[in-house]
């Protein structure tokens, strides 16, 4: 934040929540309280009514205001709901600009709008861990590593870890990349759209799965035919499994979604499921989540797979 914005900012905080002392002020805008000091000092230079009161902290006087911006109720939600989730989800850079941004949309609401969109947010919670598991940390991290590649045109380096390796293949294999876009998915997390050197395409790379990642100096040019927002992946799910569910937890296989899942029947002997799948072992743990409920119908391959995978389940108990 430079010196002209946290001069606004001490102006909108002053603005919303009519006393402040340096120390809260120079904690929120992440700089020292001597700072604050020095900012002040130019405001009141430059004809800003600020009031100074020992023990008490700074004020603006009375019917000195910035002309609020015109939200409704429903516009005001949305943006403070919008820069909340930003700050949760998003790497150190974009959160704290996520926070510095909301106080300031806080700062220019009116009174009456304020308090209605913070009705309306009270009524919608956003679900973060507070101890954030190290996993969680780390794709924050890459992420902001990731968007300055991205920025820099430059390419990355990164150690993948396959969920499902072929008997023949290395659970962990290094890949260079150029870092073509982010999507943050409902189901997976944050997935990283890229052209693989190694594959020589584009391909898909869970966060959750990378280590190591590191910006090279090789540069890249990303291609003017491609645009993350129009962007289709490939569909090479040619396998299909048919599973039977016991019909009385119907509801909530249709609840789960999966993301594989083609057609479904409800019928009075049970609830018939067909899967599209690169290859059956991408359901191999989400089918045997459901236990007892579920029996695979076909291929038969994957029947026997999944009987393998029960009795070494048994042999630890």
């Amino acid at each position: 934040m430079n010196k002209t914005e946290r001069l606004l900012s001490i102006v909108l905080e002053l603005q919303r929540n009519k006393v402040l002392k340096a120390a809260v002020l120079a904690e929120m805008l992440e700089v020292s309280p001597r700072t604050i000091y020095r900012d002040v000092q130019v405001l009141s230079e430059s004809g800003v009514p600020i009031i100074g009161a020992t023990g008490l902290g700074y004020s603006l006087m009375n019917g000195y205001f910035l002309p609020p911006v015109s939200f409704t109720v429903d516009e005001a939600a949305a943006l403070l709901i919008g820069a909340e989730f930003v700050e949760k989800r998003f790497d150190t850079a974009y959160s704290r600009s996520a926070r510095s941004s909301r106080r300031k949309i806080e700062a220019v609401l009116t009174e009456p709008i304020r308090n209605e969109a913070d009705r309306v947010r009270d009524n919608i919670l956003l679900l973060h861990k507070e101890n954030e598991p190290e996993i969680g940390k780390r794709e924050k991290a890459y992420v902001a590593a990731i968007r300055t590649a991205m920025l820099e045109s430059k390419k990355i380096r990164f150690e993948y870890h396959k969920r499902a390796a072929q008997a023949n293949e290395k659970h962990e294999m290094l890949r260079t990349v150029a870092p073509f876009g982010l999507v943050l998915d409902e189901q997976n997390g944050w997935l990283l759209v890229a052209h693989c050197d190694l594959r020589d395409d584009i391909r898909h790379f869970r966060l959750s799965r990378i280590k190591e990642l590191a910006i090279t100096n090789e540069t890249f040019q990303l291609p003017s035919s491609f645009h993350l927002h129009d962007y289709q992946p490939k569909d090479d799910r040619n396998v299909r499994v048919h599973v039977l569910f016991n019909a009385s937890i119907a509801d909530k296989v249709k609840i789960a979604n999966n993301y594989y899942m083609e057609d479904a029947q409800l019928n009075a002997d049970g609830y018939y499921v067909t899967f599209r799948v690169r290859r059956s072992e991408d359901l191999l743990s989400w089918l045997l989540g459901w236990g007892a409920d579920v029996m695979i119908i076909e291929p038969e391959a994957f029947k026997i797979r999944i009987k393998k995978e029960i009795e070494n389940m048994m042999k630890r108990y």
